[in-house]
């Protein structure tokens, strides 16, 4: 089981640093074990309002006070990291690594339901428009008419998908989700279409390398 100092020395640890530390798989589990344990010795101490009583029922609350402040605290820096995966920053395989079970899932749905929602929002986005009207970067130069010759050069409709690049993947990697909402699993070797947003931070980190000849 968890004792309180083990949960607070993990607690202090995680405190200390922005990246996740490895935990035990099991933390939680043998925490709420000790915990089932300590409320079993309050039902059979015969006086409920005793010194023994108080100071195990003060035990279990600060047992769950610890929990529940290791479980916020790793809850943001997954959050974080879902974050960042979902608008296409490589992530640490070593900070996927030392997920437990249940934060690995919850990484993973809310890294889904980012990308999903930002590919619907988006889509709604640029589909309201009219054809012909799609909204231009804000640094882009404006158009020069002239009078009665219509504009100097009618712009393209705006890519309702972003630009892909060619890549050669130089590391393995973990499965991640791209900035289109797909989920790419790359190893050491293979070449693959990424969008350009992804394919620049591997370029950058050095585990790809970009094919692209006009680059």
């Amino acid at each position: 089981m968890a004792g309180l100092d083990d949960l607070r020395k993990v607690l202090l640890s995680e405190r200390e640093t922005a990246r996740l530390t490895l935990i035990p798989q099991d933390l939680f589990t043998k925490t709420h074990a000790a915990v089932s344990s300590l409320l079993e010795k309050v039902y059979a101490i015969d006086d409920p309002f005793s010194d023994e009583a108080r100071a195990r029922i003060e035990e279990t609350l600060s047992i769950r006070e610890t929990a529940h402040d290791l479980f916020v605290i790793r809850t943001k820096k997954i959050l974080s990291l879902a974050d960042s995966q979902a608008q296409g920053n490589y992530i640490e395989r070593d900070e996927i690594k030392k997920m437990i079970p249940p934060e690995h899932e919850m990484f993973d749905r809310i890294t889904s339901a980012i990308g999903t929602c930002q590919g619907a929002l988006l889509a709604e986005i640029r589909q309201s428009l009219p054809l012909g009207h799609e909204a231009a970067p804000a640094n882009a130069p404006e158009q020069v008419f002239f009078q009665g010759a219509g504009p100097a050069a009618a712009p393209a409709p705006a890519p309702l998908s972003p630009p892909y690049a060619l890549v050669r993947v130089l590391a393995d990697m973990d499965a991640f989700m791209g900035v289109d909402g797909r989920i790419y699993q790359l190893e050491k070797g293979d070449i693959a279409t990424l969008p350009e947003r992804n394919a620049e931070v591997l370029v950058e980190r050095n585990i790809a390398l970009n094919m692209n000849l006009s680059k």
